[in-house]
């Protein structure tokens, strides 16, 4: 399962009509900034309107950019366009290294080949380490001229207070169920969708790229040994080293969104302690929760899974987290 892995081929998603329509009056009123960042809920989009963004400008035709149908639009569909550059996650690396900001920067200091507008998309940009992100600063402090820099990021504080402080932020909400739902039967086909959107939460871009099948399974899966785990029950060596054999990236996100479900359930009952304690933080037995130990352990799942890629016991390392969850 790849997020994002083939925008291009994807209908335009109906939630974004109103960040479109923002993007739309200021190439009108001539400004757009030079840099622009998409703090998208992940799996939302996010990628898709940076390569809309990039035809708007790109377009052939500015009185109804972008059109969709010329040769520039086309190009830029195909990530294709001499004037259109990308940057991103290299082979199996989890950082943006910064080799590959210089060189994106040398590139867009050369004249376009169509005389207009460069274009570089930097996704997922909070994957940039620090000597890329600060290698970057000099492009965001002197952009050549007609140059729009798009970044994608799902957690824009990851980046330096310097590099979001130059750039002018579009948020990217994650849809209503009902858009989601009715967004991937028209680009995928009806399916079990819903089930998916479940296990992932609303993240349809993400959920496109998948076997929600195969999705829906695990996830019901991992949500029966989460539930046995936070009541007590359940072998937790044995859990971790079964899930630790296959698909540890998607079990990792459906133990995030089922940490951020207990959290919003939660919140709502007002079942929530503010104060730190040592207490269990799922106990069955107790009527309160600790909210902050909560959030702590959606994120050591979420570290755990961006570092999947670096040599580690996955099976101790499931095991560490899932014994927080036992009361």
């Amino acid at each position: 399962m790849s997020p994002e892995a083939c925008v291009t081929d994807l209908p335009a998603p109906g939630w974004m009509a109103a960040e479109q329509a923002a993007l739309r009056s200021a190439r009108a009123a001539d400004h757009l900034p030079h840099a622009l960042l998409i703090h998208e809920a992940p799996g939302s989009g996010g990628e898709w309107l940076a390569l809309w963004a990039a035809s708007l400008v790109l377009c052939e035709h500015p009185d109804r950019a972008p059109c969709g149908t010329c040769r520039a639009c086309r190009r830029v569909s195909a990530r294709a366009h001499p004037d259109l550059a990308f940057l991103g996650l290299e082979e199996e690396s989890r950082q943006i290294r910064i080799e590959q900001v210089r060189e994106l920067s040398a590139e867009l200091a050369l004249t376009s080949h169509g005389g207009g507008y460069k274009v570089a998309i930097i996704s997922p940009a909070d994957a940039l380490n620090r000597f890329a992100a600060n290698a970057l600063l000099k492009t965001l402090e002197e952009p050549p001229a007609r140059t729009l820099l798009i970044l994608v990021v799902t957690q824009p504080s990851r980046l330096p207070a310097t590099v979001l402080s130059r750039c002018q932020r579009l948020r990217v909400r994650a849809p209503q169920r009902a858009q989601s739902l009715a967004w991937l039967r028209a680009a995928r086909g009806p399916h079990e969708w819903a089930a998916a959107l479940d296990a992932l939460g609303e993240a349809p871009v993400l959920v496109a790229d998948c076997d929600p099948a195969q999705v829906a399974a695990i996830a019901t899966e991992v949500h029966q040994g989460l539930e046995a785990l936070a009541g007590g029950a359940g072998d937790v060596a044995g859990i971790a080293e079964r899930w630790s054999r296959a698909e540890v990236a998607l079990r990792l996100r459906c133990i995030e969104n089922w940490l951020t479900d207990r959290i919003r359930r939660a919140e709502g009952e007002g079942l929530f302690m503010t104060e730190v304690r040592a207490a269990p933080y799922l106990s069955a037995g107790r009527q309160v929760l600790n909210i902050r130990e909560l959030f702590g352990l959606a994120e050591e799942a979420r570290e755990l899974r961006a570092t999947l890629d670096v040599p580690l016991n996955r099976g101790l390392a499931l095991e560490a987290l899932l014994r927080r969850l036992v009361p």
